[in-house]
């Protein structure tokens, strides 16, 4: 049986504060990485580590962590990851170089891929009625968008008052809270049928993600023969990963799963978006700090369209899709996700902020899509294979993330270069920040406008073609559980274990 209601909504909300935290985690660390380079004297390959650690961290461990909560129960991992983020956070106040920061980040990666498969696992259990779980994975979809938004404001706030130390401090009560929540309001679930803990599979998984996902975050930077090995070695390990699964009655991942392809256009829906998503943030970001010079906090004030947007569109997509089809809803949300984007590139030059803003608004409206591609994606599986579809739909996220930020990325590094004097510095070429203060500085920022606006344009059109495929591959009477036609699943009951 499911849990009374008053305690599936009040585990919702742990496990979305939860969320809140990590993804905040993400942008208010972009904030405080000045203060704390100077503080700490930190170079720029330290600087690196310490954005980056923390993602390749995550994405390697998420197949394994979400085995674990399969097999030894997913709220257990759940609270570990609790305790890992609490006590790697309250560190930073003992942390006097760059080497214990990354160390520090480290295990708030490991903490963070305990939590992010164990949470859509728990909506999972919490949400049997696929109504319901749509609308709670609605919600939880806004809880990212908006925790993106805020995270800078926060950020900037904490750092007027206080030190680079606050943007990790900021974790613990909140963790803590987390723990007495989750021990009160969360069911304790394991699968019925769990995936083996594969040592090999572990190793192969692993090391596939991390070397694939460093090596993208090095082309980025640095387009070399390294980076492209890297992805190559990680596109080779990861298919021996997932040819050692389907050799395997349970495997540790359940790939699989892809042969259905309502989960398959759930996690393309949903890499595609957070890929669009995350390029926004960064390139967006940096515009309004650089070429406009707001503060961080004016900044994050800036991004809010976006995260009104999302509030709005992700809890009542279920709603509109229970009426006209849970298709057209998706497809409408990748469409709305387009046109914000198609919006930026469409703008007149130079940029200004009333039409940027329109477009965040629409593509937080168009964040409704994500929403209802984690409901198809949780809703297709099976309720003993919730830790693998977590797990895949985590790393969606994670790999959209960073092909963002790599890929488009560096397609508007290319393009604010070409828009720049041929006498134009070093330090201009490296970065538009490195042109403030320079003779081309006009130039620079204007062609950084133009980067921005461009990439939209392209970012637009591929999501444009996505949603044209999405509206092929999706049957025309899908429901907000996953199943169409005859294929649509009652609600059921996961497997609940009341065991702490």
């Amino acid at each position: 049986m499911s849990a009374p209601a008053t305690r599936r909504w009040a585990g919702l909300a742990v496990l979305a504060a939860s969320l809140l935290v990590v993804v905040m985690d993400m942008t208010i660390l972009n904030v405080a990485l000045p203060d704390l380079s100077r503080d700490l004297g930190t170079g720029t390959v330290a600087q690196l580590w310490i954005v980056d650690v923390y993602a390749l961290v995550l994405a390697g461990l998420l197949v394994p962590a979400a085995a674990i909560g399969d097999r030894w129960g997913r709220r257990r991992t759940l609270l570990i990851g609790f305790g890992l983020f609490a006590a790697a956070s309250a560190a930073a106040l003992v942390a006097d170089s760059s080497g214990e920061v990354i160390a520090i980040r480290a295990v708030l990666g490991v903490g963070g891929a305990l939590i992010m498969p164990a949470t859509l696992s728990l909506i999972r259990v919490l949400f049997p009625d696929a109504r319901e779980r749509a609308f709670a994975l609605g919600l939880w979809a806004a809880t990212a968008a908006v925790g993106g938004a805020i995270g800078p404001i926060i950020g900037g706030a904490l750092l007027e008052a206080f030190s680079w130390h606050a943007a990790f401090l900021v974790n613990v009560p909140v963790m803590a809270l987390g723990v007495a929540a989750g021990l009160c309001f969360l069911p304790e679930s394991r699968s019925a049928r769990p995936g083996r803990i594969d040592a090999a599979g572990i190793v192969l998984s692993v090391g596939g993600m991390v070397a694939a996902v460093y090596g993208i975050k090095h082309l980025a930077k640095h387009p070399d023969l390294l980076g492209v090995g890297l992805v190559a070695v990680g596109a080779v390990v990861l298919t021996a990963f997932v040819r050692r699964c389907l050799a395997q009655d349970e495997p540790m991942l359940e790939v699989r799963l892809f042969a259905d392809r309502v989960f398959r256009s759930g996690v393309v829906g949903a890499l595609v978006t957070s890929t669009a998503l995350m390029v926004l943030l960064f390139l967006g970001s940096q515009w309004m700090q650089v070429v406009q010079g707001w503060s961080p906090i004016r900044t994050g004030v800036a991004l809010l369209p976006m995260a009104i947007g999302g509030l709005i569109g992700p809890p009542f997509a279920p709603r509109l899709a229970e009426r006209i089809g849970a298709r057209p809803v998706v497809v409408g949300g990748m469409a709305l996700l387009a046109a914000g984007l198609l919006t930026l590139g469409l703008l007149p030059r130079p940029l200004e902020y009333t039409g940027v803003a329109v477009a965040l608004l629409l593509v937080g409206f168009g964040t409704a899509a994500l929403g209802l591609a984690s409901a198809l994606i949780m809703g297709s599986a099976p309720a003993d294979k919730a830790g693998s579809a977590a797990a895949m739909e985590e790393m969606s996220y994670e790999i959209g993330g960073v092909l963002g930020v790599a890929v488009l990325g560096s397609i508007a590094g290319v393009l604010y270069r070409s828009g720049l004097p041929a006498d134009a510095p070093d330090s201009a070429l490296e970065s538009v920040t490195g042109a403030v203060g320079s003779a081309v500085e006009g130039a620079a920022l204007a062609s950084y406008g133009d980067a921005f606006a461009m990439v939209g344009l392209l970012a637009g059109a591929v999501v444009a073609v996505v949603a044209l495929l999405l509206w092929r591959d999706l049957p025309a009477d899908l429901d907000v559980g996953g199943g169409h036609g005859e294929d649509a699943p009652e609600s059921e009951a996961a497997p609940v274990d009341s065991r702490s």
